[in-house]
């Protein structure tokens, strides 16, 4: 069997169902298996997937096991020779498979290989390449000085934004979002850490691949990610765990820095949930609360047949082209599009200024949108 696919769902029947279609399509011509854990919903994700992709395996957990454990019941268990760890929320094209997988048989050391992500907008993220978080490289994520030299080979070593994101690149850390893996290593490894339950085990994860004298690796093969919409990353709960995986990190890999380290993650964490905090009052105290500017931008229908999108999703009004200049709100119809299509298509056009993107579903005749929760 040529590969295993993972995704661990919760809560995202949509997007989901969104990515399977897209996996199933990437597949073609190979042998493989897809697994869907989910880690207790409690909605109808399961049967919604399993009534649309009934070839799909399906191991329902009765608690909310994390991220770590929940792929590792699937990794396991993998039959094929490589085994792709997927979020529910991206879209991936055959290309993915296809240009990984040969990377893999034509570089006997890489272990591991993430792609290129883009968000729902075409937008490239900058998690698809990382560096290791030494105590030198974590410092100037915490204290914010990546984000003021983020071309700095000095200060902006974490997302290695110096590097180009449109050439292979040979990288310390890959995203739990898209990992391409060998298979036998993974599961000699044991897979993901379970002392990580959200945020970290990607992290660690790639370490303990280099560790093991393999190399990570980053394809500029596009991809979309919407990149967990339902997580805010200016909560207090996001800043709290995402700190604590640090810590676990570091007790883990780098005992020897605890005593100097541990304070400063600490004073990071009180910095960030300060920072959270007064971001949030000041949103209180100056938002107006109108309709947001997306819900009132006009239309673009790229379909086939544009005025029965229009009918279903109750557009009045539209164009079937994006005019050179203007806010407008995207539809894709993925009914005449492959996946495929439909990410080269965002990709062409990540450059237009005040494009939304949304993707219309249509076989269920919905709206998929990149800040859509289910």
């Amino acid at each position: 069997m040529d590969l295993t696919v993972v995704i661990v769902n919760y809560r995202v029947k949509y997007l989901l169902e969104q990515t399977l279609r897209s996996v199933e399509q990437a597949m073609q011509g190979m042998t493989g298996e897809i697994i869907v854990v989910d880690n207790l919903s409690g909605d109808d994700s399961i049967a919604f997937s399993r009534e649309h992709h009934p070839q799909v395996t399906y191991i329902e957990n009765q608690e909310n096991v994390g991220f770590a454990r929940a792929n590792n019941q699937a990794i396991m268990q993998a039959r094929g020779e490589y085994t792709l760890i997927l979020n529910p929320d991206t879209i991936i094209t055959p290309q993915c498979l296809q240009e990984g997988i040969a990377w893999m048989k034509s570089h006997p050391k890489c272990g591991a290989i993430g792609a290129r992500m883009m968000d729902g907008n075409g937008v490239f993220l900058p998690e698809s390449k990382r560096s290791f978080p030494t105590p030198w490289v974590s410092f100037c994520k915490i204290f914010g000085l990546s984000k003021l030299f983020p071309r700095s080979r000095w200060f902006a070593k974490y997302h290695l934004r110096y590097l180009s994101d449109l050439e292979p690149q040979h990288i310390d850390i890959l995203s739990g979002a898209y990992m391409l893996c060998r298979t036998q290593l993974l599961q000699q490894l044991g897979g993901f850490d379970e002392d990580f339950f959200m945020y970290g085990e990607d992290i660690d994860l790639s370490y303990r691949i280099v560790k093991a004298g393999y190399e990570n690796w980053f394809l500029p093969t596009p991809m979309i990610h919407y990149k967990g919409e339902s997580t805010h990353k200016d909560s207090i709960r996001y800043v709290r765990i995402f700190y604590d995986a640090m810590l676990i990190f570091y007790r883990k890999h780098f005992p020897q820095f605890s005593v100097i380290f541990y304070p400063i993650i600490k004073l990071g964490v009180l910095v960030r949930a300060g920072l959270s905090i007064a971001k949030r009052l000041l949103k209180r105290l100056f938002t107006i609360k109108t309709r947001s500017v997306r819900e009132t931008l006009p239309w673009v229908i790229i379909s086939d047949d544009a005025a029965a999108v229009a009918s279903k999703c109750d557009i009045r009004e539209f164009k079937t082209e994006i005019p050179a200049t203007g806010c407008y709100n995207v539809l894709i119809d993925d009914g005449c599009r492959t996946c495929a299509q439909v990410v080269d298509y965002i990709r062409q056009h990540s450059d237009y200024e005040h494009i939304a993107f949304h993707i219309f579903a249509h076989r269920h005749g919905i709206i998929i949108s990149p800040k859509m929760s289910q």
